[in-house]
């Protein structure tokens, strides 16, 4: 029988989230103690759980893979505001903040998210299957958007340093914007049928369960903005004592893009887990490759526009490191999506070459 809509709205999952935004108003501009840290950290991991929750309700409602889409995207636009106010209050200290973030975004989703998922599906199932037609378009996707707009400024010739000139961030803005467009119509319109979960006979799940009314899809569609709001605006929140434990950690600047990035792609790394444990890797797969082109497609153009007004430089190519780390992960992809069923010893491979990220982040 479904849960009545007063229950709902008194359940855990939207009283966090309203807390959440509560708290990001109080404490928004303000610097915080140790117990309000802390506080604030804990309605972060709980607005991060109501997210996944009403995520899974409306994709529920409206079907794969437009359920991984609406949480992909929801948090992109979200994390694209956030970078562009950090940028614009943060000075010539953020100049390469939308690069550390993107890419860190790029390396969790494609070796972090997959990877985990990969690794969980196959220990419980031993085999995990996918669909390596849109696994495949995906990743081409991303790896095209990554290498012109994070690799490119590396080689360029018209500025001093990895940045790109007004031009050549104009193209790479339109460049990323008409990428996501025709991917998104690939996923949801001509080709659907390559990104939705391939079942086998024993699968589990719950795709015979009744799905939720259209109200309680709209209100876990207005909870889940509201959660993620409150994800996005308490990660900032937080970002001083972040920022002022990696300085006191001895830590690269960097690495708080990197923290950022993971705080932001909590919800979308538990939704993929999950999905992966229910035996629908390829929803895990839409979720990972989905958010990092998300993340390049909509960063990119707004990052070219918000540059008309943001004072300072805009550097966003990556160092030699970064670009050994990305080839790879995209070679060790390619390996991973063409055959179109992974075991254990893919998403081990992955989780390395992410350990290995963080790992030179800390230690260049």
């Amino acid at each position: 029988m479904p849960r009545p809509a007063r229950s709902a709205l008194l359940s855990w999952t939207a009283l966090v989230p309203v807390l959440g935004i509560g708290a990001l108003v109080l404490t928004w501009g303000r610097g915080l103690g140790l117990a309000l840290v802390i506080l604030v950290g804990l309605l972060l991991a709980g607005a991060v759980l109501a997210a996944v929750h009403h995520a899974e309700v409306v994709a529920h409602r409206i079907g794969e893979p437009f359920g991984s889409l609406v949480l992909a995207v929801a948090v992109t636009v979200i994390e694209v505001g956030l970078i562009v106010t950090l940028m614009a209050s943060g000075g010539p200290d953020t100049a390469a903040l939308a690069r550390d973030t993107v890419f860190a975004a790029v390396m969790i989703t494609l070796n972090g998210i997959a990877g985990l998922s990969l690794l969980l599906g196959a220990v419980r199932y031993g085999i995990t299957l996918f669909n390596a037609e849109g696994s495949g378009a995906a990743l081409a996707t991303v790896a095209t958007l990554a290498t012109l707009s994070l690799v490119l400024p590396t080689f360029t010739t018209s500025r001093p340093g990895p940045e790109f000139s007004p031009a050549q961030l104009a193209f790479a803005g339109i460049s990323s914007l008409v990428l996501y467009t025709a991917f998104v119509l690939t996923q949801t319109v001509r080709h659907r049928d390559f990104f939705l979960p391939v079942y086998e006979d024993d699968a589990i799940g719950d795709e015979h369960a009744r799905p939720p009314t259209a109200r309680a899809a709209l209100v876990s569609v207005a909870l889940l903005v509201v959660a993620l709001v409150a994800v996005v605006g308490l990660a900032k929140v937080e970002s001083p004592a972040i920022e002022a434990t990696v300085e006191a950690a001895g830590l690269p600047q960097s690495f708080v893009g990197v923290v950022i990035a993971a705080l932001v792609l909590l919800p979308e790394t538990i939704a993929a887990v999950r999905a992966a444990l229910r035996r629908r890797l390829q929803i895990s797969l839409n979720l990972a490759y989905g958010s990092a082109i998300a993340s390049i497609g909509l960063t990119i153009p707004a990052i070219a526009l918000a540059s008309v007004w943001l004072d300072g430089s805009l550097v966003l190519g990556l160092g030699p490191i970064q670009i050994v780390l990305f080839a790879l992960t995209v070679l060790v992809s390619v390996l991973t999506v063409v055959p179109g069923r992974a075991t254990r010893l893919q998403g081990i491979v992955h989780l390395v070459l992410l350990a290995a990220f963080l790992f030179l982040a800390v230690n260049p």
